[in-house]
Protein backbone atom coordinates (compact mmCIF):
# COMPACT_ATOMS: atom_id res chain seq x y z
CA UNK A 1 0.00 0.00 0.00
CA UNK A 2 2.64 2.28 0.96
CA UNK A 3 4.19 1.60 -2.60
CA UNK A 4 1.19 2.37 -4.51
CA UNK A 5 0.72 5.67 -2.45
CA UNK A 6 4.26 6.84 -2.98
CA UNK A 7 3.79 5.83 -6.91
CA UNK A 8 0.92 7.72 -7.00
CA UNK A 9 2.02 10.96 -5.29
CA UNK A 10 5.43 10.73 -7.87
CA UNK A 11 2.51 10.76 -10.74
CA UNK A 12 0.58 13.69 -9.88
CA UNK A 13 3.98 15.42 -9.44
CA UNK A 14 5.47 14.60 -12.33
CA UNK A 15 2.17 15.52 -14.11
CA UNK A 16 1.48 19.02 -12.27
CA UNK A 17 5.25 20.10 -13.78
CA UNK A 18 4.30 19.00 -17.04
CA UNK A 19 1.20 21.04 -16.86
CA UNK A 20 3.17 23.78 -15.89
CA UNK A 21 5.43 23.72 -19.16
CA UNK A 22 4.26 26.14 -21.64
CA UNK A 23 5.36 26.64 -25.15
CA UNK A 24 9.21 28.73 -25.50
CA UNK A 25 10.48 29.50 -28.72
CA UNK A 26 14.08 28.34 -28.39
CA UNK A 27 14.84 31.13 -31.02
CA UNK A 28 14.25 33.82 -28.92
CA UNK A 29 13.94 32.28 -25.23
CA UNK A 30 16.63 33.46 -22.75
CA UNK A 31 18.40 30.68 -20.64
CA UNK A 32 15.95 30.90 -17.54
CA UNK A 33 12.88 31.10 -19.81
CA UNK A 34 14.37 27.96 -21.38
CA UNK A 35 15.42 26.18 -18.11
CA UNK A 36 11.94 26.99 -16.39
CA UNK A 37 9.43 25.92 -19.49
CA UNK A 38 11.40 22.83 -20.93
CA UNK A 39 12.01 19.73 -18.97
CA UNK A 40 15.04 18.15 -18.41
CA UNK A 41 16.20 21.30 -19.05
CA UNK A 42 18.87 22.93 -16.27
CA UNK A 43 20.26 26.10 -16.62
CA UNK A 44 23.83 24.70 -17.81
CA UNK A 45 21.52 23.07 -20.63
CA UNK A 46 19.27 26.19 -21.65
CA UNK A 47 22.63 28.31 -21.41
CA UNK A 48 24.17 25.87 -23.56
CA UNK A 49 21.19 26.07 -26.25
CA UNK A 50 21.59 29.77 -26.37
CA UNK A 51 25.14 29.53 -26.75
CA UNK A 52 24.79 27.15 -29.80
CA UNK A 53 21.89 29.18 -31.41
CA UNK A 54 24.26 32.76 -31.15
CA UNK A 55 27.46 30.68 -32.47
CA UNK A 56 25.26 28.73 -35.40
CA UNK A 57 22.11 30.65 -36.10
CA UNK A 58 18.62 29.91 -35.33
CA UNK A 59 16.77 26.58 -34.80
CA UNK A 60 15.04 25.28 -38.19
CA UNK A 61 12.94 22.47 -36.00
CA UNK A 62 12.76 21.34 -32.33
CA UNK A 63 15.27 18.53 -34.25
CA UNK A 64 17.88 20.77 -34.67
CA UNK A 65 18.50 21.11 -30.70
CA UNK A 66 20.07 17.18 -31.00
CA UNK A 67 23.25 19.48 -32.07
CA UNK A 68 23.51 21.09 -28.82
CA UNK A 69 25.81 19.12 -26.28
CA UNK A 70 23.38 17.75 -23.61
CA UNK A 71 20.14 17.78 -25.45
CA UNK A 72 19.30 14.21 -26.00
CA UNK A 73 16.31 12.70 -28.13
CA UNK A 74 14.69 11.72 -25.14
CA UNK A 75 14.77 15.49 -23.88
CA UNK A 76 13.19 16.37 -27.18
CA UNK A 77 10.56 14.18 -27.23
CA UNK A 78 9.60 15.15 -23.69
CA UNK A 79 9.31 18.52 -25.20
CA UNK A 80 8.44 18.46 -28.23
CA UNK A 81 4.80 20.30 -28.05
CA UNK A 82 6.11 23.13 -26.04
CA UNK A 83 8.76 23.81 -28.34
CA UNK A 84 8.43 26.16 -30.87
CA UNK A 85 10.75 27.41 -33.42
CA UNK A 86 9.06 30.59 -35.27
CA UNK A 87 11.61 31.98 -38.17
CA UNK A 88 14.22 34.59 -37.59
CA UNK A 89 12.46 38.30 -37.82
CA UNK A 90 8.77 36.65 -37.21
CA UNK A 91 6.65 38.37 -35.41
CA UNK A 92 4.40 35.40 -33.50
Amino acid sequence: MKNIKYCLSLFVFLLAGSALAGPVDVNTADAATLSAELQGIGMSKAVAIVEYREANGPFKSPDDLILVKGIGERTIELNRDNILVQPEGSSK
